[in-house]
């Protein structure tokens, strides 16, 4: 019987399931529950004859399928796909069908946040190694798109909690679960479920690299062949990545072998320090040169959308921390930049089942105003009433108008708005980039 492969989900990662599916000759077709799917054009331009269905999955349809193959945006515990799964149909994702046929060395990169600096800095330091390096995953390239370039010395892979919950066979060579924190919790459902989504990278890894800070990181009844650690302490063996402080200067250290000083990395506050030593972590797992490991991270100036600076504009700098798409991202970009009532932050958007009370105590630190705007406008208003001054908006351009009227000589302007963007926006880039547009565009205003 030929084999009926379901593709589910059209988008990047379903176009890309769909080009390596035809390259094998398989026959397939699409489903996507949308009815005007992104990517829905370029489809049907490219693939006039295959079949797509728009809408609601209908189990007994699925139940004709010999294997499914779901992008990370479709929840794989939809009725219809319990359905079929309980018929005995395989449910994978890309990055299983992936994993089964690389022919190099997998670095693979997860956690709540920070997931695409690291690895976009342990790519580089591999290419500052002289190792011929290809980047995707949930950054960048679908993977199975990176297995029509020449076979690589490594595949460096950013990997989100949708990609891993359908994902048994990943044998990463290094591993990380970078943190822990609320997001997602509307797919996911608990906390529990979230952590144990991630914590997949870790199994049969050869080399795990653990947050010390975290231990709610760690592999549980699974154990990498080798561990390394990075956090906040000093560290005290060769396999430990840490802060040092040398004559008065904080310096990222390993073993002990002093690196770097904070100073010299550009980019800046303690998030993106601990960053720095999660990519040092992965790199001396993999042997790589001091050297190279250095110049990687001298030159690395940020990612956009993470805490991107953006301008200083009559003595007020603006940021874009549009990726800033959960509390745990938020907070640790107003305690990176580290002011003290003299930041006003733009939050809000959709919520994603969240708690949000986390930010009080920090926002009362940190914010003199936060400017709200989305769905959770509301709930954020009554939250942070006593911590900040709460000005409700019903658009960005507001938010900007309003924050550039209201700041002050030596303010900060934050965009991090802790939620989803698709309220409002396509994405998050989308938010940042108007963001950003907006703040360039700002008239010139007499400071006082």
């Amino acid at each position: 019987m030929m084999k009926r492969v379901y593709i589910l989900g059209l988008g990047a990662s379903g176009l890309s399931v769909l080009r390596y599916c035809q390259r094998l000759k398989l026959a397939c077709e699409i489903f996507d529950t949308r009815l005007n799917p992104p990517g829905l054009a370029e489809f049907k331009q490219q693939y006039p004859m295959l079949k797509i269905h728009l809408g609601p999955l209908v189990p007994e349809v699925l139940l004709k399928a010999t294997q499914i193959l779901i992008s990370p945006g479709l929840d794989p515990h939809n009725p219809a796909l319990n359905l079929a799964r309980a018929a005995g149909i395989p449910i994978i994702g890309d990055i299983e069908l992936f994993s089964l046929v690389a022919k190099a060395p997998i670095i693979g990169i997860t956690g709540t946040n920070a997931k695409g600096t690291v690895t976009t800095l342990i790519a580089l330091m591999l290419q500052a190694a002289g190792y011929r390096t290809l980047v995707g995953g949930n950054i960048g390239i679908p993977v199975l798109d990176l297995l029509q370039e020449p076979v690589p010395d490594y595949y460096v892979l950013e990997l989100s909690s949708f990609q891993l919950e359908t994902t048994v066979s990943l044998q990463a060579h290094a591993a990380v679960l970078l943190n822990i924190s609320e997001d997602h919790l509307d797919r996911h459902g608990s906390m529990t479920a979230y952590l144990s989504a991630k914590k997949v990278i870790y199994h049969h890894a050869q080399y795990g690299i653990l947050n010390r800070d975290e231990p709610l990181t760690w592999p549980v009844n699974v154990t990498p062949k080798q561990s390394f650690s990075f956090g906040h302490s000093e560290p005290s063996h060769a396999r430990e990545c840490g802060f040092r402080l040398v004559g008065g200067e904080s310096y990222l250290a390993c073993g002990q072998k002093n690196i770097l000083a904070i100073k010299q990395l550009r980019i800046k506050g303690n998030h993106n320090a601990l960053n720095a030593l999660a990519a040092l972590a992965l790199g001396f797992s993999l042997q790589l040169p001091i050297a190279a490991m250095i110049e990687a991270l001298t030159a690395f100036s940020g990612l956009a959308h993470r805490c991107q600076f953006i301008k200083e504009h009559d003595q007020v700098t603006w940021y874009n921390d549009s990726k800033g798409t959960n509390v745990g991202a938020t907070l640790a970009a107003l305690k990176g930049l580290g002011m003290q009532k003299n930041l006003i932050l733009i939050a809000g958007g959709v919520g994603k089942g969240q708690d949000f009370v986390p930010l009080a105590a920090v926002v009362a630190h940190t914010c003199k105003i936060v400017i709200v705007l989305g769905e959770v406008a509301e709930y954020l208003s009554l939250l942070l009433k006593d911590c900040a001054v709460i000005i409700a908006v019903s658009s960005l351009a507001e938010a900007v108008t309003v924050a550039n009227r209201l700041a002050t000589a030596g303010n900060c302007v934050l965009l991090s708005p802790a939620c989803a963007s698709l309220d409002m926006f396509k994405n998050f880039e989308d938010r940042g980039e108007q963001f950003v547009a907006l703040v360039n565009n700002l008239p010139p205003l007499l400071r006082r």
